[in-house]
């Protein structure tokens, strides 16, 4: 059984997905005095502008696909629970979560949360959506990874 499902869907929920790390990442730039923690925060607002820009142009060739099921609704579901767990489910509370983080650790260790979410949200994404698409969305785990690595160090770091 198969449900129909549109890649631009999948597109739209991974804008939305770097919209609200652009919140975070900028309340959590303006909030800490570590000098090096900002930097890397308004790097990752510049890497998630562009991820949104990839997206962006990824939707003029989103196409309908359709997803193999053991059960009617069952991908759907599971997208939905995936979106729902995500660290960031709206720009209000990704802002509060970041002014209410009580440390530049706990706020990066949101921010882990937030990557890892994103790592597995665009690999699933990346099952489905057509071949041609797949090295996008390649790029963008891997910088995905870049800043799950970029801020597993700076815990490192602020933690010592």
């Amino acid at each position: 059984m198969s449900i129909s499902f549109y890649g631009n869907e999948l597109i739209n929920i991974a804008i939305g997905i770097e919209r609200r790390g652009i919140v975070f990442y900028d309340v959590l730039a303006r909030s800490t005095k570590n000098a090096k923690a900002r930097d890397i925060f308004h790097y990752l607002v510049g890497m998630e502008r562009d991820h949104i820009q990839i997206f962006k142009n990824m939707l003029d060739e989103a196409d309908k696909y359709e997803i193999a099921e053991t059960y009617a609704g069952e991908y759907a579901a599971y997208l939905q629970a995936l979106v729902n767990s995500a660290v960031f489910t709206d720009d209000l509370a990704t802002s509060e979560m970041a002014t209410r983080a009580e440390s530049d650790v706990a706020a990066i260790e949101l921010g882990i949360g937030a990557e890892k979410d994103s790592i597995l949200f665009y690999y699933e994404m990346k099952e489905i959506m057509p071949e041609r698409a797949r090295p996008t969305i390649d790029k963008v785990i891997a910088e995905e990874k870049l800043h799950l690595r970029q801020l597993s160090d700076l815990k490192k770091e602020l933690a010592a």
